[in-house]
């Protein structure tokens, strides 16, 4: 399937693996980006420049396929040393970015003068325009749906990306409840030119997390998923559990007044424990919505083939027989 996406990032499929902490090495990486997708090192859980370089290194060891890194840009007074990350990547090859959190605006230029092609997440249309007037290739556009940080518009996929669609001039892809080829297929026909994928690619074999991680995500149904920290404005959709739900009792005691301080134990320094440790119910970690339609544990490879095999039943299958009226109308089953 070639897409602008596709040609964008030389990729084979129009599928990429997003940014996720302490989940994007090498291993889950390399899996996609062989698998025809494009694979994303998250940048930031390599806690230096230096070891985001050795991780560079390693997926390099493993593919000779396009991959990228991922950089969120924090709001903090002590911010990452960004330039020195941007350096590792430039220096390791690397051709695509994604970045998140606040503008990349004032990295665009190095981003730029290294040939690097960047995709930058985004929540609403109006940052979306503002990333295609800074010069990112492309964007990633996120419905209400997503695990992570969905913004505090609540605007979910089926508004957001047709609306992406009607003003964006750069390509798109959707994000946030994106899972398996009917997935795929309603986002490329709401204008979107591919899809990314976080929770599921969870939900694999060379995912390098914890197995009660993985099984968490089997058990668990599109209910099971919450929004916190929004009396913050920094409104994070996770994984409901014993931590969060701490987490939420504190934000109703707490009101109006909650302060960040209030909810550490619950949301500073879970990642690791969740996803090494496997300790389920440590705090606040990203999920999505799409925990709904995850029900196996395949390989990257099995998961992506599946995939395109499956859309490409739907587009020639079951959306052509509805026109010339040649296919039952029922309901198309999927595997995620």
């Amino acid at each position: 399937m070639k897409t602008a996406i596709t040609e964008l990032f030389g990729i084979q499929h129009p599928i990429i693996q997003g940014g996720m902490h302490y989940v994007g090495f090498a291993e889950l990486v390399a899996a996609v980006s062989n698998a025809g997708g494009l694979g994303i090192i998250t940048g930031l859980t390599q806690k230096t420049p230096e070891l985001l370089a050795k991780e560079i290194a390693r997926c390099r060891d493993m593919t000779d396929k396009p991959f990228g890194v991922n950089l969120t840009f924090l709001p903090s007074f002590t911010a990452p040393p960004y330039p020195e990350y941007i350096t590792a990547i430039r220096e390791g090859g690397v051709k695509a970015v994604e970045t998140a959190g606040r503008s990349p605006e004032q990295y665009m230029p190095a981003l730029k003068a290294a040939g690097i092609k960047v995709i930058h997440k985004c929540t609403s249309v109006r940052h979306s325009l503002k990333a295609e007037k800074i010069g990112c290739d492309a964007v990633s556009v996120d419905g209400f749906e997503c695990g992570g940080h969905p913004g505090e518009d609540d605007i979910p996929n089926m508004i957001l990306l047709p609306r992406a669609a009607d003003e964006l001039k750069i390509p798109f892809v959707a994000s946030g409840g994106m899972a398996d080829a009917r997935s795929l297929v309603a986002a490329l026909s709401m204008g979107a030119a591919g899809m990314n994928m976080g929770t599921r690619f969870i939900a694999t074999k060379e995912a390098p997390v914890h197995d009660n991680v993985k099984l968490a995500l089997i058990k668990a149904t599109e209910l099971d998923t919450v929004l916190v920290m929004r009396a913050l404005r920094n409104t994070e959709r996770v994984l409901r559990n014993k931590g969060v739900d701490k987490l939420l009792e504190i934000e109703r005691d707490k009101g109006a007044a909650l302060k960040i301080e209030d909810i550490h134990p619950q949301v500073a320094g879970v990642y690791p424990r969740v996803m090494i440790d496997g300790q389920m119910d440590a705090g606040a970690w990203s999920c999505g919505m799409v925990i709904g339609l995850i029900h196996d544990i395949p390989t990257v490879k099995e998961l992506i083939d599946r995939i395109m095999r499956e859309a490409e039943q739907i587009v020639r299958g079951r959306l052509t027989g509805l026109l010339d009226g040649t296919l039952d109308t029922k309901p198309t089953r999927g595997v995620a």
